[in-house]
């Protein structure tokens, strides 16, 4: 069988399992307190995140309340989170500031991005994932705009997938474009790297 045409079934079973978990809201919620325990006394001040789409994980809560935690250290710091807006000619991605409450549009694929903001420069990058497996390589959804944004970008940025316990896959065979990222969380902890650091 042709191996892309495997990562299409296994993309399609992945998403329904995820969009049909009992308890979603249960994992969401635990996965909500390990990204945030997971941020303390990391050194970033700008984060690119995601809108969830598909069932995937909101992490913007938690990003919200990083972002307020950092005006309240005792040396208060200006954070900033960028959301993705997709380069059609390129197909890679800038990350553009969002908060709450900030203007939206839709992008090309209907997913919603911040109107008119300013684009930031993450130094640390959550990724969702469809899947993931050993190593620290994501299963995403086979448009390569992660892959090519990451190849691009200099300095590379802390790169973290994000997702339910559900998208492990321990056979994931990933291919020569694909790039492993630094740590994965799930609602059970740290993933990778294998120990948690």
């Amino acid at each position: 069988m042709n191996k892309s045409f495997d990562k299409k079934a296994l993309r399609q079973r992945l998403v329904e399992q995820r969009l049909h978990l009992e308890d979603r809201l249960a994992r969401a919620d635990a996965l909500q307190d390990i990204l945030r325990i997971w941020l303390v006394g990391r050194p970033d001040t700008v984060i690119g995140a995601y809108w969830p789409i598909k069932g995937e994980f909101d992490p913007l809560p938690a990003l919200h309340r990083w972002k307020e935690d950092g005006e309240l250290i005792d040396e208060p710091q200006r954070r900033r989170i960028g959301l993705p807006v997709v380069n059609k000619v390129h197909k890679t991605l800038t990350f553009h500031a969002w908060y709450p409450g900030c203007p939206m549009e839709e992008d090309a694929y209907g997913i919603p991005k911040p109107k008119d903001t300013e684009i930031l420069v993450p130094t640390l990058l959550f990724v969702p994932c469809v899947g993931y497996g050993p190593g620290g390589y994501r299963l995403g959804y086979g448009g390569g705009f992660y892959d090519r944004t990451l190849a691009a970008l200099e300095p590379r940025p802390v790169t973290v997938g994000v997702g339910f316990t559900n998208g492990f896959i321990d056979d994931f065979e990933p291919e020569p474009h694909d790039q492993p990222l630094d740590a994965i969380l799930n609602d059970n902890g740290v993933v990778w790297p294998v120990g948690g650091a």
